[in-house]
């Protein structure tokens, strides 16, 4: 089994951050010692002068770490824009180096980790770095989550394409339900046809509102990445 899993988004709004929560809950439930973090976070609500980082959190609760907020979630910002982007609004810099060391502090403590970027693939987390460098620099399997509906094939092709330039291991696609989608043409049709033409597993479809994640779960324990 991989050291961690890097979540990817084909876009914003997919559930990354759902389906992070659920395979932690699951691979916990299997024995497994898992961590969490979410290097940035945006769009944050401010209580009592403090920003609260709802995904953050609730990946912590869903792991069930005593992990530092500090650790978890390095950076986070009250304007819902790239990482970059809010940082700028707030005349703040992101560092990776700071995220990457919040890192292998998190490894240390754990046997696995799941880190959840934000958007997709290609949003920049700095003003020299996207997410793309960053699962390249930690250097753990990629998997991304893409919604059912017409025009995932190419969200989900691009953000492949993207990957294996950069020679980054894909663990495989979760094809999750954010939205209460009816299942027609272009949602029963679109999995088959982004795993032929990519080769690259769908590991499991999550119907809407659906706690159902052992099943993924034990797909990545016994399946190495593709990739």
């Amino acid at each position: 089994m991989a050291k961690g899993l890097f979540i990817t988004g084909t876009d914003t709004g997919v559930g990354k951050t759902y389906v992070a929560a659920g395979l932690a809950t699951a691979l916990r439930r299997h024995g497994v010692d898992v961590g969490v973090m979410k290097p940035a976070e945006t769009g944050c609500s401010m209580h009592s002068g403090r920003l609260i980082p709802k995904d953050a959190i609730r990946l912590i609760k869903a792991s069930g770490v005593r992990d530092s907020l500090a650790f978890v979630n390095p950076y986070r910002f009250r304007r819902p824009l790239a990482p970059v982007a809010a940082a700028e609004w707030e005349r703040k810099n992101v560092n990776m180096g700071k995220i990457i060391n919040a890192y292998h502090v998190l490894l240390a403590r754990h046997d696995f980790m799941i880190v959840e970027g934000a958007g997709g693939i290609m949003v920049p987390l700095s003003q020299d770095a996207t997410y793309l460098d960053l699962a390249n620099a930690i250097d753990i399997p990629v998997l991304i989550v893409a919604r059912p509906g017409l025009g995932t094939i190419n969200h989900t092709l691009l953000t492949i394409s993207a990957l294996r330039r950069r020679e980054v291991p894909i663990a495989g696609i979760v094809i999750n339900y954010a939205k209460d989608w009816k299942k027609r043409l272009a949602e029963r049709t679109s999995p088959q046809l982004i795993e032929k033409i990519s080769q690259v597993r769908i590991l499991g479809i999550v119907p809407y509102g659906s706690k159902a994640f052992a099943h993924i779960a034990e797909n990545l324990l016994i399946s190495p990445p593709s990739g």
